[in-house]
């Protein structure tokens, strides 16, 4: 029996990993389109798979293999033919990737993605991919960070696109702009600001294989938050590896708090949210432009990794304790509800009993709203991966287990101290009457969500029944679960009802309570 021919292929996208990943895998998605293929949700429906592969830590190494393992099993079975890996794992091992992992057809790095469509229609039809030799990417671009716009280098997210008409729903309408398909409806999207890295932190291997930091044009990232303001998008997310250094490349190292104001006034954005900040460069006019800029959220996403001067340094980072919670009360004292959230490293080479201490102690006092919390583990090609005094895998185990049921103690505690709070919430979603969407401090799928119910009198049920997602609205904080909050409504926030939210929050004094830490 002869197969049917392919009229229009089809290729389905898995995307592990964070929000910089997610806009990776619209570019490509958008690439794909433009070039005649067919998206589809289901990877059984699809004649491609690509997986836009995480390593950022082992975990993320393990779940990208058995994503790529799970599209595999489906081989023979219906219509996939071919799973492809792209994504920071493919391009950081290229070819051990490909030799160890027998069950991708295809490992694809960064310099395949203008080709997309093509590379992919190669090998669904048979033919070999050659895997790429891993490289530092850093050194593909000048040390001088003003000398490398003019460098051509293949940056996810960046490369331009000056091709025929594109599809309905694929940016751009028309001229050489990022081409992108959203490949979720909500209302909220991760909008880049840059790629790379040109810190040195010893744990960390994202310089080698994302490069040296470049960050887009301003007027390239405005006409992308309006094409998104045009796909129903709510809330820009603008994410990088270190959104502090955003203009640094272009002569300018404020350009965000110019930046800023402009985002937060394109038509149909309500929220902007800036995530990635490096604590050791954020200045106070970039805490101010969060803090009080209309439009963006006061929300400080601080990569802070620990608080004990010793680990910073062989960490390569800067600060402590005081420095921290100095930087944490400056941004509470423009924005007393300001929401903050962190992550920490346990078990990094060195790390005493007082290294911990000294971290919980600072998390007790910093009063953050949402705390991720690793284990450190080696990672090969980092400068931390050939020191001594490795703790032993059985105490970073134990200390993680110890910091995480600190830090949903103190977070729940934070999430309580909020009652009575009037906040603004972003509907996401709407199911069975139940309605759920996040208030400022929330930043989407990290830091919890916020749970509406409707007021008491007969206009507030009303209006509750009238809600859709993608509305804001205006809430009284009334309780609270774990990190999620419980709100009141009050009112469909019209821009009246939302600056009077805006205002009532700002005005209100912030919580003192702290647990204290033996």
């Amino acid at each position: 029996m002869t197969a049917e021919p392919i009229v229009r292929p089809r290729v389905a996208l898995v995307t592990l990993g964070c929000a910089r990943n997610e806009v990776d895998s619209e570019e490509l998605a958008g690439r794909l389109e433009a070039d005649g293929w067919e998206l589809v949700d289901d990877a059984a429906e699809a004649d491609a798979v690509l997986v836009n592969t995480c390593t950022f830590v082992e975990t993320a190494k393990k779940d990208s293999v058995d994503a790529i393992l799970e599209a595999a099993d489906l081989k023979g079975l219906g219509r996939t033919q071919t799973v492809v890996a792209v994504g920071c794992m493919a391009e950081r091992y290229g070819e051990q990737l490909a030799e160890s992992l027998p069950e991708a057809d295809a490992v694809l790095g960064f310099d395949d993605y203008a080709d997309i469509g093509a590379r992919l229609r190669r090998i669904v039809a048979g033919e070999q991919h050659v895997p790429h030799a891993p490289r530092d990417r850093r050194l593909l671009l000048p040390i001088s960070p003003t000398d490398r716009v003019a460098a051509s280098v293949a940056l996810p997210g960046h490369a331009q696109f000056d091709g025929p008409d594109l599809p309905e729903g694929v940016a751009p309408a028309s001229g050489p702009r990022v081409v992108r398909r959203r490949l979720e409806s909500g209302p909220s999207a991760p909008l880049k600001l840059a790629s790379g890295c040109d810190r040195r932190c010893t744990f960390c291997a994202i310089p080698a294989f994302r490069g040296s930091f470049i960050s887009r044009r301003p007027t390239e990232i405005l006409d992308e938050a309006r094409w998104l303001a045009e796909q129903g998008v709510k809330e820009l997310v603008l994410v990088s590896e270190n959104s502090t250094s955003y203009g640094k490349d272009l002569g300018d190292l404020r350009l965000l708090e110019t930046l800023l104001p402009e985002l937060a006034a394109v038509e149909g954005i309500e929220w902007v949210r800036v995530s990635y900040l490096q604590p050791a460069e954020t200045r106070p006019s970039l805490l101010e432009a969060i803090a009080l800029t209309p439009g963006v959220v006061p929300y400080f996403d601080l990569s802070f990794q620990h608080s004990s001067a010793s680990v910073l340094r062989r960490m390569r980072r800067f600060g402590g304790t005081e420095p921290f919670l100095e930087l944490l009360a400056n941004a509470r004292k423009l924005a007393p509800n300001a929401g903050a959230r962190s992550n920490v490293i346990v078990g990094f080479p060195g790390e005493t009993e007082a290294d911990v201490d000294e971290l919980e102690t600072f998390l007790a006092g910093a009063r953050l709203d949402a705390v991720g919390v690793f284990g450190y583990s080696d990672e090969d090609g980092t400068e931390a991966f050939n020191y001594d005094d490795k703790v032993p895998s059985d105490v970073i185990a134990e200390r993680v287990a110890r910091l995480t049921a600190l830090v949903e103690e103190l977070t729940a505690q934070r999430a309580e101290d909020r009652i009575g709070e009037t906040v603004q919430v972003l509907i996401e979603s709407i199911e069975d009457g139940a309605i759920e969407g996040r208030s400022a401090h929330q930043a989407p799928e990290v830091d919890g969500l916020t749970m509406l119910v409707g007021g008491s009198d007969l206009a507030s049920s009303l209006a509750f029944a009238a809600l859709s997602v993608g509305d804001m609205v205006a809430a009284i904080v009334v309780g609270s679960d774990g990190v999620d909050l419980i709100a009141e409504l009050a009112a469909v926030a019209g821009p009246e009802s939302a600056e009077v939210a805006a205002s009532e929050s700002a005005s209100a004094s912030a919580p003192t309570g702290s647990i204290a830490v033996e």
